[in-house]
């Protein structure tokens, strides 16, 4: 066979090899794609998490965990179903089991985010208008994880919120209350240290008084920070020594968690703001009902006695929420239960006798006002807090009035930072947009137990690291960030 002659043009070209020796360096760290007046809740500052996502935890969710959470709210529905008695009732409930099911079928079918039902509460308004402009055509899968699960459980009140008879039902009101009848061991630790009026030292000097103030302040607030690893919806199976685990508020068990703050503004927070405060306002955006609520409660009680607030106010949700979030009811249920109920039958006289004086001691600042609970709408929207000051500007303005506002958990902390795939390096003011940078913006703290993919303000190489070494570390609950904004003066202008 004759030789094939190649052209010349045919022939592969020479690499050129290019020298970068000169150029700039290359950057580690970069602005978010997109500029503020560009972000949308379907197109946040950076690439949104997604149910088909397979590399992130939002696929998880979307496809297992969401699907077994609503199959046991389904079984505690039908429980109660068989305990009533009265024959409109049970029609009713029936009713609204019926519209789970329907929920259950979209969700494993991936079905369209249609509109929420006009039942009456005031975020009906602020959802429709969330899907019609940004998740039109949408499904459970392909909206961003943020709004995709938030949504499922909005779906989920409505189907009792429509009812004649079952408004307010809270499928996971059990589980919440047996999760805290199982955590004597820390109820009790916290109890029998914070029963008795906190007081210093006699004839302690004032720089005394500021050091142990500052000791007290930095465990308490570990504390309240570990407290948040009981989170219903991710620990959906948890025994007796897992929450005693989990609970642990010893002195040795917070020194070794310390370790494990990946990023910890906890002496910065102290400094700034909570060491200079007298008579001040504090307010906590709550996460976990039960033992987390009782932690929080526990350190807010300090915090009015010590002096440094003579007022706090505490952000619930409206109805059920995320499974374990907490509600005015899970609000009232904790104190009354505390004064008069019986959970802990193996627990000594004086454990109860602390248990009970600690809650007469929390009504009574209910009753004198320092400690207010309130519910604002808002808080059971699918927006992002990037959107807080525009969708909601009246719960903008209220929170600017305060000196210190703590977000407590895994889904604040998401809400905040846009639940996005932010660098790690990213700072917390910079991955919190508005609300570290709108006029008025208060200080606000992150206490949160990591459970999520999303993660700021730690050292990019110590989260690289972690990715490489410890895969699923971003949804373990062993570490957790205590993150800090300054916030910006001025009067809002939402």
């Amino acid at each position: 066979m004759a030789d094939v002659k190649t052209h010349a043009s045919s022939k592969p070209p020479s690499r050129t090899i290019l020298s970068l020796g000169n150029l700039p360096p290359k950057r580690t760290q970069f602005e978010p794609v997109r500029t503020a007046s560009r972000v949308d809740p379907e197109n946040p500052p950076w690439p949104a998490y997604r149910g088909y996502h397979k590399f992130s935890f939002a696929n998880a969710t979307m496809g297992q965990r969401l699907p077994t959470i609503l199959g046991k709210a389904i079984d505690d529905t039908i429980r109660t179903l068989n305990e009533e008695y009265d024959e409109t009732r049970i029609v009713d409930l029936t009713k609204c089991i019926e519209r789970m099911q329907e929920l259950m079928k979209d969700l494993q079918t991936n079905q369209n985010l249609r509109v929420i039902k006009d039942d009456g509460e005031g975020d009906v308004a602020m959802w429709n208008k969330e899907i019609a402009k940004f998740f039109r055509g949408k499904n459970f899968m392909n909206a961003t994880w943020l709004f995709a699960e938030a949504y499922k459980y909005r779906r989920l009140h409505e189907c009792f919120s429509i009812s004649q008879h079952w408004k307010d039902y809270d499928v996971f009101f059990r589980q919440k209350c047996d999760t805290f009848s199982r955590s004597s061991t820390a109820v009790f630790e916290l109890s029998t240290r914070f029963a008795e009026p906190f007081e210093y030292a006699k004839q302690a000097s004032d720089a005394d008084k500021l050091k142990a103030a500052k000791l007290v302040f930095h465990e308490l607030t570990q504390v309240c920070l570990w407290g948040n690893a009981t989170d219903l919806s991710l620990l959906i199976n948890m025994t007796e020594d897992d929450i005693k685990n989990l609970q642990s508020t010893g002195g040795e068990h917070l020194a070794e968690t310390e370790k494990n703050i990946l990023g910890n503004d906890l002496d910065k927070i102290w400094e700034t703001k909570v060491s200079k405060l007298k008579g001040g306002r504090i307010d906590f955006v709550l996460d976990n009902a039960g033992f987390e609520l009782y932690c929080d409660c526990v350190y807010a009680d300090w915090l009015i006695q010590s002096g440094i607030a003579n007022e706090i106010h505490f952000h619930g949700k409206r109805f059920a929420w995320f499974v374990s979030d907490v509600t005015r009811k899970d609000w009232s249920w904790l104190l009354n239960s505390m004064m008069y109920g019986s959970l802990f039958p193996n627990a000594s006289d004086s454990e109860l006798a602390s248990l009970r004086q600690m809650a007469a001691r929390w009504k009574k600042y209910e009753q004198e006002g320092k400690w207010v609970y309130e519910q604002h709408p808002f808080w059971c929207t699918g927006y992002a807090y990037w959107s807080l000051p525009s969708e909601a500007p009246d719960l903008f303005i209220h929170l600017a009035e305060s000196d210190l506002v703590i977000f407590k958990g895994d889904l604040n902390a998401r809400r905040l930072c846009y639940d996005c795939q932010t660098p790690a390096s990213i700072p917390f003011e910079t991955a919190i947009g508005p609300m570290s940078s709108a006029d008025g913006a208060p200080p606000v703290v992150s206490l949160r137990t990591v459970k999520s993919d999303v993660v700021v303000g730690v050292d990019q190489e110590r989260a690289d690291k972690l990715d490489k070494e410890e895969p699923g570390w971003r949804i373990s609950g062993k570490y957790a960030v205590v993150l800090y904004s300054e916030g910006t003066p001025g009067e809002p202008n939402p």
